[in-house]
């Protein structure tokens, strides 16, 4: 039994949700409970102020057009200050696919310019192409963090469709290289975005059912620990590999 307990911010999760991203949130409790680790989750909407202190970490899934700009106005006027002290602090902020964008400083389509949170330094652009649609495999390697947790060196496997290209400042970390699919602009190599323990990604699928060893890092991470008690995951690791053979790989 391990006294600890994992506080998740979860961010709009009743528009931002498009593509089942509530699963990352039912993964993660399911693995703390198998572990005796404790886990509370708290919505914030719209209006709601967040406590920076109060959660070790922050969840923001995917949404449309629409209610992806409503939740960055409010993100801006309500939640950034409060994101950017959590961030300071050593909080995971987990950004997926909309959520991914709104880390950054804007998001343009059409005529149309929305705000981010300017956790991390980068812009989103709406192209007249086409869709960047498929399975989607990259590899990342990110070490343990001095606090505790574990280094996460592997393969996520996962589903991308965004109509978004996202590009990096110069000095901006991508969470992984892509071996299959198309990645942040379809032409970069590169895929999401890492600073410290923020993280954005256009995996979803949802992301973590199919990766459930970054699952635990982001737990191990999140509460401190150096490590966390092995589970049998033979459920996951056929998850994970139908979503490696999906992508093309093995």
């Amino acid at each position: 039994m391990v006294d600890r307990t994992l506080r998740v911010c979860a961010l709009y999760p009743d528009v931002m949700n498009i593509y089942a991203d509530r699963g990352n949130l039912l993964l993660l409790e399911r693995r703390c409970a198998w572990r005796g680790i404790g886990f509370a989750v708290t919505a914030a909407g719209f209006g709601t102020a967040v406590d920076p202190d109060a959660h070790d970490l922050f969840y923001l899934g995917g949404g449309q057009d629409r209610d992806q700009e409503l939740c960055a106005q409010d993100l801006v006027e309500t939640k950034r200050d409060a994101l950017h002290a959590a961030a300071d602090r050593g909080a995971i902020v987990l950004g997926v696919c909309g959520g991914y964008q709104l880390l950054g400083h804007s998001y343009e389509f059409g005529d149309r310019t929305i705000p981010g949170v300017g956790l991390v330094d980068l812009h989103t652009v709406r192209s007249d192409g086409p869709r960047l649609i498929g399975n989607v495999a990259i590899e990342i390697d990110l070490p343990a963090p001095a606090a505790g947790g574990a280094p996460a060196r592997g393969v996520l496997a996962g589903f991308e469709n965004h109509g978004g290209r996202t590009h990096l400042g110069a000095g901006e970390q991508a969470l992984g290289r892509v071996l299959r699919g198309h990645g942040n602009t379809g032409e970069s190599g590169r895929e999401g975005v890492v600073r410290e323990h923020v993280i954005g990604t256009y995996l979803h699928g949802p992301l973590l059912p199919k990766n459930a060893w970054f699952a635990d890092w982001l737990i191990a991470t999140a509460v401190g620990l150096d490590a966390l008690e092995p589970l049998d995951d033979a459920l996951e690791d056929a998850a994970h590999a139908d979503a490696r053979r999906a992508a093309g790989l093995d």
